[in-house]
């Protein structure tokens, strides 16, 4: 890892060349939590989606985000900061644009976040009362938040450094269970790779499978997000982007591909729906033992801790810069005079996690039913949202100077990124009861708060080129080279 030379900061600034391009996979990755995502959404997407076919669904997502990468790591070489998309569609579509993006994506991260936090309070309270010590979910969640905390706000090396531990943790136990599914063969229908064949991959159920499959794709802004604090941002940025996206892709469709061999593709859709829960357990017990399974269960706490340690540093980040941009209250702008990190915009964003966890438990609310099914489903359509505007950021920027570049990357390569993320937006809204676990009036208005967010983000962007039309022009400039 490269840490760079100085990890402290000037005020106002956070600490430069704190991270090097396996910090930054590190934090995407563990944003995608690969051993939740495997172990908790893929089990749906089996059961409820395109059966075998799923792997062939995280190759299709995979190319996406990589088409997307296209114009995201040129656009990055010239705006970069703890802004993201936030500035990369200021700068390319207008500051009301901008804000309404930025609005967006704190709801999106705030709901994954939360989701996350009820998902790993549930895991451990299970875990621990196997133990003897029998305490209510949300003790645990409230645990998880104040070490959360304390670790945010740290240099991000520290966290970079929890993240890498955990990740590679989660990754040798599914590796071990793939490798162990192939060395015996697979399962009773043998070994192949009809589960990459158009005629396995593109059936009905598709577009189900993909609902699942984008999501585990969230996290993504953190390649960007770090950029400020990055070590030779302009090299970094874009070699963390492929590395992430390539690693989240392959390494999903093999550990789908996987146990597609184990239980048959021909009794995949069906074992799926019948154990939804204990379905990559199940495997796991017949293929390694009883001490696999018992490892998974323990390695999906740390997942889901990277998880949150991931998002609650990529949320500092967003609010420090709203901060210092003068959109919010300026002292989120300032930094820790040891360890350069967004030290007041962390304690806002703890505060507020608190705030809603505790509404949650005050009001009776399921762990799993709502609390992480509503808000997860809230957060995938919230960041497609983001990232279909970010594509349009894209086109336009270049539309004013190509900077030496050629039309795939300014041009054809955003719109074919934009034209599947509105398509995975459609196919959200259509699956939101099957992603959320319910249908409901509140469910049913989740792409209602996303533009009501949007909107009132670009109403207050307006109300500010009102009141301090000098504030207004340099929204979006902080960052800009």
């Amino acid at each position: 890892m490269q840490t760079g030379e100085s990890l402290t900061a000037p005020s106002g600034k956070l600490a430069r060349n704190s991270v090097g391009i396996a910090h930054i996979v590190f934090f995407v990755v563990a944003a995608a939590a690969p051993l939740t995502a495997v172990v908790g959404a893929t089990p749906p997407a089996f059961a409820f989606g395109n059966g075998a076919g799923v792997p062939g669904a995280f190759v299709l997502a995979g190319l996406l985000y990589l088409i997307f990468s296209v114009g995201y790591t040129a656009m990055s070489r010239h705006i970069s900061g703890a802004g993201a998309f936030y500035t990369y569609i200021a700068n390319g579509i207008g500051k009301p644009a901008g804000v309404a993006g930025a609005f967006i994506a704190l709801l999106t991260y705030s709901s994954v976040q939360i989701a996350v936090y009820g998902l790993i309070g549930v895991f451990t309270s299970g875990a621990m009362a196997s133990l003897g010590i029998d305490l209510p979910w949300w003790v645990w969640s409230f645990g998880f938040l104040i070490v959360t905390h304390l670790a945010g706000q740290r240099n991000i090396t520290f966290s970079g450094a929890i993240l890498g531990v955990c990740m590679l943790a989660e990754i040798v136990i599914l590796l071990l269970l793939d490798i162990g599914i192939v060395l015996h063969g697979g399962g009773p229908e043998g070994m192949s790779a009809s589960t990459f064949m158009p005629s396995t991959v593109f059936t009905p159920g598709l577009g189900v499978s993909l609902v699942f499959v984008v999501g585990s794709f969230i996290g993504f802004e953190a390649t960007a997000i770090f950029g400020e604090e990055a070590h030779r941002p302009e090299i970094t940025i874009p070699r963390a982007t492929y590395i992430s996206v390539l690693l989240i892709a392959i390494f999903y469709a093999f550990s789908t591909w996987a146990i597609v061999q184990f239980y048959g593709p021909s009794k995949i859709q069906e074992t799926a729906n019948a154990s939804l829960n204990t379905f990559y357990f199940d495997a796991a017990t017949q293929v390694l033992g009883a001490w696999a399974a018992h490892a998974m269960n323990v390695l999906l706490i740390t997942s889901l801790f990277a998880c949150i340690l991931s998002f609650h540093n990529t949320l500092n980040r967003y609010f420090f810069a709203l901060g210092r941009e003068g959109l919010a209250f300026e002292v989120l702008g300032k930094v820790h005079k040891i360890h350069g990190s967004p030290h007041i915009a962390g304690m806002l964003q703890s505060g507020i996690a608190a705030t809603v966890l505790t509404a949650f438990v005050i009001t009776g609310q399921d762990p799993l039913a709502v609390v992480f099914s509503y808000m997860s489903a809230l957060a995938v359509l919230g960041i497609l949202s983001v990232q279909a505007m970010v594509s349009i950021a894209i086109v336009m920027f270049f539309r004013r100077d190509n900077k030496g570049y050629g039309p795939w990357r300014t041009t054809v390569a955003p719109v074919l990124s934009l034209i599947g993320l509105a398509g995975a937006i459609v196919l959200v809204i259509s699956n939101l009861g099957l992603l959320a676990g319910a249908s409901n009036i509140i469910v049913d208005s989740f792409p209602v708060i996303v533009a009501l967010i949007g909107i009132a983000g670009a109403f207050f962007a307006l109300s500010i080129k009102r009141a301090s039309p000098e504030r207004y022009a340099a929204l979006g400039r902080v960052f800009a080279d």
